[in-house]
């Protein structure tokens, strides 16, 4: 430590707060001022103090980033994606922070994607948009919208260049490259065309961020003349919008977090009234999906791992059975085409898919041999096809984009993202690794999974290092992923966990429920009896031993950091929630009403205030020896906002100053963090030199 970068110290400015006869004293609450100099001053200061508490680590973070740079292949091609009369596809290029949106023309006689030699373009290509292009001159640059109009003319795309997921909305003429003069400032994720493309729908925010309008723009009009076709007043709701695969309907999707609605438009008649296909009723979820004669029903109307049915599509009524609900087996899509209905599920704590031949024919599941791996559909455009693509992944298999035939139930393997040789120049063996599935024994006896990658060979003594990852909310799974940057630590000889803690999906619906609201402290104690068992179990000590998880799982770290500061030797909490309970208070801030029933409403609820504050990390602060804390953040985020990792690390200090604390601030950027890929690269970096460090292995 130097003189020029002393422990910075946050002043104190007592401010009160009473809620249910309960005053809080909060000196730290000045630190939500965003334009206050003194915030911008500490945070600033804060990251001077990181940055020399770190600069040991400098060349170690030089190696990580350069050990991900010489693995990745930087010139790169996605797989194309059919569409029509085009080849739909994404390129990198090496030195380039972001992607380059492309297409071809499909040839004569051309059933299989073109293939591309070291990511080269491909002959014939056209260049929709180039994210490096549009990225000049700015910190941060993000891509929200990105929609081919049915007609493959006009491309609505929208950007951001602050990290606060407010996008400006543009039409490109791909038929001359001009971007027209229709700009619509401040607009959310999701859009969708109608079937003569001459109207596009888009979503915007309320003041607390929640997407609760849907508009009607005409192409070639002034964004002043945009009609706004539904506004969501029930400030539990927000809304989307998209086309149907089948591009006969845009469907406005209506949600809470346990109630949905749904709206749709013939594409056809942009104009239209939305009609409902079943009104709201409290507890109920459901989502649509049209398929022929009929809209598909996915639903959990006394069906808690949810069951599939239809209505009719001219006029929706009574729901129709198609699959019962089968407890355990959680259904979480269905995808429609013309001749086959694809289902994605999980059991087991497994990902699924299940293909429904429509007409006659049993139902059958892909099966994929790995022990551990995550499935999905990847993009499918076409309703007329009788093949899909998919996208397959393992702990230590890379990202793989197949092609299953629906008919002949073959899979061929399209491409397996190319992981290139390591710095010891040998190339990357899956054998060289191996995976398992453990389980832990949570306090009330639940058994929790745990997904496990090491280096083959790696001792049971106790003497590995680790790091576990968990997250926990919004019945969010963790399903096993692949991870260039994850060699690093691997083979350094540290184990990689992921603790499948209640609160997430992983297990159903169940699983979520038994991990949220006035059941939410099972995530921490899961978590902590992962970590535990992980020690008991011989793949770790507690001293070798750090736990890493972001934003809902920055609030678990901050958890389990008062609730087992004991078990770890260090924790990552990036964008963490650790103010919960003083954000949920507060209704005016972005997400808090649309959270109360995920979290409770601690406003009008003194058993969920009571309970909330017993758990949230910020009000549970003590003079206890904490473990080595890393909080990363972003000024921009408007998820999670900067001021709940100032404001806990301030408190850490306070309270416990002899622990180790550091706080990185990201100026420019949101909840994602920085948004080019290099800069991404250096993120990780940083964050796993830090890791390392906390494990002896700098």
């Amino acid at each position: 430590m130097t003189t020029e970068n002393p422990v910075p110290v946050a002043k104190r400015v007592p401010a009160d707060r009473t809620h249910h006869g309960d005053t809080v004293v909060d000196e730290y609450a000045w630190l939500a001022a965003k334009d206050d100099p003194d915030t911008i001053a500490y945070l600033t200061a804060e990251n001077a103090y990181t940055q020399a508490r770190t600069a040991h680590l400098e060349g170690l973070r030089a190696d990580l980033f350069e050990e991900t740079r010489r693995r990745t292949q930087e010139t790169d091609l996605s797989v194309p994606t059919r569409k029509d009369g085009h080849w739909y596809y994404t390129r990198t290029v090496e030195g380039q922070q972001y992607g380059v949106q492309c297409r071809r023309e499909v040839r004569d006689g051309e059933t299989t994607p073109p293939v591309s030699a070291d990511g080269a373009p491909l002959d014939g290509e056209e260049v929709l948009l180039d994210g490096n292009r549009l990225a000049e001159g700015h910190d941060f640059f993000s891509l929200g919208a990105f929609d081919v109009s049915p007609d493959g003319r006009w491309l609505a795309y929208s950007t951001d260049f602050s990290g606060d997921e407010r996008f400006t909305l543009r039409i490109k003429d791909l038929s001359t490259g001009e971007v027209l003069p229709d700009e619509i400032p401040d607009t959310f994720y999701g859009t969708a065309w109608s079937s003569d493309a001459s109207t596009l729908f888009y979503v915007t925010v309320d003041d607390a961020w929640r997407p609760n309008r849907v508009w009607r723009h005409t192409v070639g009009t002034p964004s002043s003349e945009d009609v706004v076709v539904h506004q969501e007043d029930d400030e539990r709701f927000w809304v989307g919008v998209e086309l149907t695969r089948s591009e006969r309907f845009v469907v406005i999707d209506i949600h809470s977090k346990i109630t949905s609605e749904v709206r749709v438009i013939p594409a056809a008649n942009p104009t239209g009234e939305p009609a409902i296909i079943a009104p709201r009723r409290q507890g109920v979820e459901y989502a649509v999906e049209h398929h022929g004669h009929r809209f598909l029903i996915l639903h959990n109307d006394g069906a808690e791992d949810f069951a599939l049915a239809y209505t009719s599509a001219d006029a929706p009524g009574d729901w129709t059975p198609l699959i019962p609900h089968t407890p355990g087996t959680r259904l979480e899509a269905v995808d429609a085409f013309e001749n086959h209905l694809v289902v994605s599920l999980r059991s087991n704590g497994l990902t699924g898919l299940r293909v429904l031949p429509v007409g006659g024919g049993d139902s059958f599941d892909i099966d994929f041999p790995e022990p551990l791996y995550s499935v999905g559909l990847d993009a499918n455009p076409e309703y007329r096809t009788s093949e899909v693509r998919l996208g397959y992944t393992s702990l230590v298999t890379p990202d793989s984009v197949y092609d299953y035939d629906l008919v002949t139930r073959q899979l061929v393997l399209r491409r397996r993202k190319p992981v290139r040789p390591g710095p010891d120049g040998r190339a990357y063996d899956p054998a060289d690794y191996e995976q398992h599935r453990d389980w832990a024994l949570a306090d009330d006896g639940t058994r929790v999974p745990i997904s496990l990658v090491c280096r083959t060979g790696t001792p049971r003594d106790g003497s590995a290092p680790a790091v576990i990852y968990g997250y926990g909310s919004y019945e969010a799974s963790m399903d096993p992923w692949f991870s260039i940057a994850r060699l690093s630590l691997l083979d350094r000889g540290v184990i990689f966990a992921v603790a499948h803690i209640r609160g997430g999906g992983e297990l159903g619906r169940r699983w979520y429920d038994e991990g949220k609201l006035l059941a939410k402290k099972n995530t921490f104690t899961d978590f902590v009896a992962c970590a535990r068992h992980l020690v008991k179990a011989g793949w770790t000590a507690s001293d070798r031993l750090v736990a890493r998880g972001a934003s809902a799982g920055g609030l678990l770290m901050g958890a389990v950091a008062n609730l087992a500061p004991d078990a770890f030797a260090g924790i990552v909490a990036q964008v963490p929630f650790v103010d919960a309970l003083t954000s949920i208070l507060d209704p005016s801030l972005p997400l808090t009403v649309t959270e109360w029933e995920e979290w409770g409403n601690p406003l009008d609820d003194p058993e969920v205030y009571a309970y909330m504050k017993s758990y949230t990390p910020y009000e549970n602060v003590t003079a206890v020896d904490y473990p080595a804390i890393l909080a990363v953040t972003s000024l921009n985020d408007t998820r999670v906002l900067y001021h709940e990792p100032a404001k806990w690390i301030a408190r850490l200090r306070a309270v416990a100053p002899q622990g180790d604390y550091l706080l990185k601030t990201e100026m420019g950027a949101g909840h994602g963090g920085p948004s080019g890929r290099y800069d991404a690269w250096r993120e990780e970096a940083f964050i796993n030199a830090w890791i390392l460090d906390r494990l002896g292995l700098a």
